[in-house]
This record gives C-alpha cells, structure tokens and sequence, in this order.
C-alpha cells in the first residue's frame, strides 16, 4: 500500500494536475522494467497534462482522472467550489502560493464560503482538503479516495497488463475536458472501440461495501447494453465478488465517450464508498481488492 499511501498525499485539484503525472511517469520509469510488458509512453504538450500507455496489441481502454474536488480562493476571503466539494465550517485545507505554505479552516455565512487564515491568500489559489489517512483490517479512510483509487487501480494493472491502453485523464470533476482529445488520439491510433471507466462510486441502499466492486449498468447516461451484458457475463466467470448498480443521476468520463463522435462502448467498474466528496471518504479494503481482480481480468478477456 506504500504507492497508494504516497498518492494521497498528493494534491490535485482540477486544474493542478502536474505533479500527479510527474509522480506517475516517475513510477512507470521506475518500474516497467518488471513488467509482463513494457508500454509505449505518450506524454507532453500534444496530452497537456494526461498520460496514454500502450501496451501490445490494445483492444480495450481504462480510463482513469487524476484530479479531485477542492476549493479557488476568489476575492474577499471567498472561496469558489471544484466539482462538488462538501463544504462544513472547520474542514480543514491545505494549498500554498507565492507567500509560502497553507493551512486554513472553512467558514460558512449566509450561504457562502470564506476561508479562516491570518493573512490573505492569493486569488486563484487552488486549496484541497487536509489529509488524514486511516488504514484499519477492513477499510482505508481519507480525503481524495475518489479518484486515487481510480488511478492506483490503473497503476496496478499496468504490472500484469499485456495488451490494452492505460489512460490518466484531467478533469472530469470539471467536466471532462481533456476527453475529446484523448480519445481522438487512441481511436485514431489504435481503433480502441471499448473502454472501462477506473473511478469510485457511491455506497447506496442498493451498492454496499464488503459486497465487492461495484459495475454499473448506469448512471445518469446509459451504455450499450450489449457491451455491458458481456461484461456482467465475464464477471460472473470470473469468481470475483461484484454488485451491479443503476442509477439516474451521477456521471463519469463515460459520459465524455458516450457523447463522443467515436463509436466506443464504455463501462463505469468502481468500489462504492461513503462520504463522498468530504475529508473522510471510506472504502472498503475487500471491495478495492476486487476492484483490482476485476479490472485484471476483464482486461485479459474482453
């Protein structure tokens, strides 16, 4: 857990990428010298900030985002949401600009943010949640789970993975931006028609933890039914604990490929946690396991 433990202590927020991508071309240079295969890197100006792998013959991609939810400071003390933060007076945060380090609390008036600082912080500044990293026998707690876990599942696979294309992806807390363009690169390239989203999910009345990875039917878009139904159908091979899920709200970088001029099918396999979006986000160590079991095996299958 030594990768993951160094990945959450990395701070991301949409827009602020970088240094993720640095971390994570530093790890594959490091290591894809053990691995089943060593990928083709594609990296620089032509991705901004996202990082493509290609490994052998590729039929399937994973899709996972680097960035998170936080805070830009605005004007006045205010501060400005990232994606869909929750936001209670004393969370604590963390950033830094050109004055130096940061470490500050929330404050709510009448609806609207503030930060609590002895000094102003620059405007524009990105601000994160304080982390705190809890790992017991059953569950890993801490800020930024949604989407590290999504990324440390696509590091991992990259170890085993012989053929397929492993992509880190920026802003999909703001919307998919950088989607368009990677996937008219992999298409164009290798003609990938199928994909599966690495993210994290929510635990609901019907997806709960210690029950295994969760696959989603849908969410607030829904896939191809066939694509889908193939994979529940691997699924059930495979002897991996999963939970199926369906939803109406929600959305992932699935919906940057569904809306996409590509005819790609897509799927959203994630485990479920609770207390999203907050500094105590909580996912089960049974469920993560099967989430790294799973996306292995289907890679091997699909």
């Amino acid at each position: 857990m030594g990768i993951l433990r160094d990945l959450l202590q990395i701070q991301g927020v949409s827009g602020e990428e970088s240094t993720i991508s640095k971390f994570i071309l530093s790890w594959v240079s490091q290591r894809k010298g053990n691995w089943k295969v060593s990928p083709e890197i594609y990296y620089g100006d032509e991705l901004q900030d996202c990082i493509v792998l290609k490994f052998g013959k590729p039929r399937t991609a994973v899709f996972a985002h680097m960035d998170t939810i936080g805070f830009t400071v605005r004007y006045e003390n205010q501060l400005v949401t990232v994606g869909g933060p929750e936001a209670e007076d004393g969370f604590e945060l963390v950033g830094e600009d050109i004055f130096g380090p940061i470490e500050c609390k929330i404050k709510k008036n009448n609806g609207q943010l503030f930060y609590d600082f002895p000094r102003g912080i620059q405007r524009g500044t990105s601000l994160s949640f304080k982390q705190n990293v809890r790992i017991d026998e059953k569950f890993i707690q801490a800020a930024y789970l949604d989407n590290r876990l999504g990324v440390y599942n696509a590091m991992k696979l990259c170890e085993t993975l012989e053929d397929g294309v492993v992509v880190f992806s920026t802003y999909e807390e703001h919307h998919g931006g950088s989607m368009p363009f990677l996937l008219r690169f992999i298409y164009e390239k290798w003609q990938i028609r199928q994909s599966l989203i690495s993210d994290i999910t929510w635990v609901t009345e019907g997806v709960r933890h210690h029950e295994g990875v969760a696959i989603s039917l849908r969410d607030r878009n829904i896939p191809r039914k066939a694509y889908v139904d193939r994979i529940v159908a691997l699924a059930s091979e495979s002897g991996i604990p999963f939970q199926l899920e369906v939803e109406g709200m929600g959305s992932s970088d699935g919906r940057e490929v569904q809306m996409s001029p590509y005819a790609m099918d897509w799927c959203f396999i994630g485990a479920p946690e609770d207390n999203v979006h907050s500094p105590d986000e909580k996912v089960s160590l049974h469920d993560l396991d099967c989430m790294l079991k799973m996306y292995q095996y289907l890679m091997k299958h699909l």
